[in-house]
């Protein structure tokens, strides 16, 4: 874990460096860049570990334009059941975002693409897409919370199912008191097979929530704490415990450095 804190760090600091020096050339043409580096005790995605309950470290960037054409990448590393199994997640997108002027005070922003999850090194049966719309409202209920929801469509699920699949998801974020906050997360997925689960125990749909607290550092620009409760309602009775911990309720830390 040392050595990962540090990786993190270092990485954010040489990327905090580079993008100061671009940001002039960037301009110049409509474009802005961001991006974050996060370190996380467990790799959570809807409720579902993607590195066997063990750390990750993670990295995304933003190339954006004024127009609201967007590139973005995600990379993370997994670690999954099985001997044969990836070990690396790149995932690309590209996507627009607009504000809908719904009225004076309700300006969501709209942000529609598709991404590619990738497994680079492994079988191009793991690499699946999903379209997906979100839309974001600021200070929808008390100044500086936001409502985030989406919806997302794949017709290959997990890249080895040909299920078609829509998740849809909330969350909600809000202050809670001087750099500390807190996040509320809810979602549903649903495939026209049963793929969910294990077994002989597989099911068309499950749902997944999370409920947390976060820390902003004021000593550190950008850095930020975050513990969260994740689960779902995976049935995985009957067993093994390393694949119940893999979906079951579990406490996640992580701490991320934006730029």
């Amino acid at each position: 874990m040392k050595k990962l804190l540090t990786t993190a760090l270092f990485v954010s600091t040489l990327s905090t460096g580079a993008m100061a020096a671009e940001d002039n050339t960037l301009a110049q043409y409509g474009l802005t860049f961001s991006g974050n580096v996060a370190l996380t005790s467990d790799y959570r995605f809807r409720g579902i570990s993607q590195t066997l309950n063990d750390p990750a470290i993670q990295g995304s960037f933003t190339l954006a334009h004024s127009s609201g054409l967007y590139v973005s990448a995600f990379a993370s590393n997994v670690d999954f059941d099985g001997g044969n199994v990836p070990h690396l997640e790149l995932d690309p997108s590209i996507g627009f975002t607009t504000t809908l002027p719904l009225s004076n005070k309700i300006k969501p922003t709209l942000d529609v693409g598709v991404v590619e999850y990738n497994y680079p090194s492994h079988s191009k049966d793991w690499d699946w897409t999903e379209f997906y719309a979100k839309l974001t409202f600021a200070s929808l209920i008390t100044n500086g919370d936001s409502l985030f929801t989406n919806v997302n469509y794949t017709n290959d699920w997990g890249g080895y199912t040909g299920s078609n699949s829509w998740n849809v998801n909330a969350s909600y974020s809000f202050p809670i008191a001087k750099g500390f906050g807190g996040v509320l997360g809810a979602g549903y997925t649903k495939a026209d097979k049963d793929i969910f689960g294990y077994g002989d125990k597989k099911h068309d749909n499950f749902t997944d929530w999370k409920a947390g607290v976060t820390y902003s550092f004021k000593s550190v620009s950008g850095l930020t704490a975050e513990l969260d409760a994740i689960g779902n309602n995976y049935n995985t009775s009957g067993l093994p415990n390393a694949v119940k911990r893999e979906t079951g309720t579990g406490a996640v830390f992580t701490l991320t450095k934006t730029f």
